[in-house]
């Protein structure tokens, strides 16, 4: 048993990029959700046993080095496996006329509610997490075919340098557990007994996900 009570460093230092070099890694996989707790025990690929004691309101960052064994020339490596993100862009929404811009954006909050996805605004873009099939997510804003509006999916390393703790805690904090209690036959995600858990899960969670209800409620 391992105790990690701190880190030591980031595989991206200088340092540990040369000790890495020519070190054996071996990686602590965490989702998002494990991620952002700080007292935990865990196996690592290699079979190692870790109990994680961080201080209170610390939380794993991909790459963290959490033990090195020099002389068994071990390094042992956090890594954060985070879902993809849909990437919404509002940037070319300044080219509608005011009404325009209104109505889309209001239209954009409903459809977002509408889903129970979680969302995050950052400048002109809006992170949602894939809590559901890409096809699902595409079809979704295909139907809407919001005007001056485009998406993309991306890796959820794209958001995270754009993102405060509590908001990626928000994002990808639950996303899986979201998406099983939301879907637990992988139905239609406008299904009553799926809407039912979501609107139930909202009334214990941040304003994350009534973000699109507001929108569209109070327009």
């Amino acid at each position: 048993m391992i105790i990690i009570e701190s880190v030591l460093g980031n595989i991206s230092d200088a340092r540990w990029k040369g000790i890495a070099a020519s070190a054996k890694l071996d990686e602590l996989r965490l989702n998002q959700w494990d991620a952002q707790k700080n007292r935990f025990r865990k196996k690592t690929e290699g079979g190692a046993e870790l109990a994680v004691s961080l201080d209170r309101n610390s939380f794993l960052h991909d790459g963290d080095i959490l033990s090195w064994d020099e002389a068994a020339k071990v390094l042992v490596v956090a890594k954060i496996l985070l879902s993809e993100v849909l990437v919404i862009d509002l940037s070319q929404l300044s080219k509608g006329d005011p009404d325009q811009i209104v109505r889309t954006c209001v239209e954009l909050g409903h459809a977002l509610g509408n889903q129970h996805w979680p969302a995050v605004v950052k400048d002109h873009r809006v992170f949602v997490p894939l809590t559901v099939d890409k096809k699902v997510m595409s079809s979704v804003m295909r139907t809407h075919a919001f005007k001056n509006i485009t998406y993309d999916f991306a890796p959820g390393s794209f958001a995270i340098p754009y993102l405060l703790p509590h908001e990626a805690r928000r994002l990808f904090g639950g996303s899986e557990q979201q998406s099983h209690a939301h879907h637990p036959e992988g139905g239609d995600v406008g299904g009553r007994d799926s809407e039912a858990q979501a609107h139930d899960h909202d009334h214990d969670n941040d304003h994350s996900h009534t973000h699109g209800h507001d929108h569209g409620h109070h327009h």
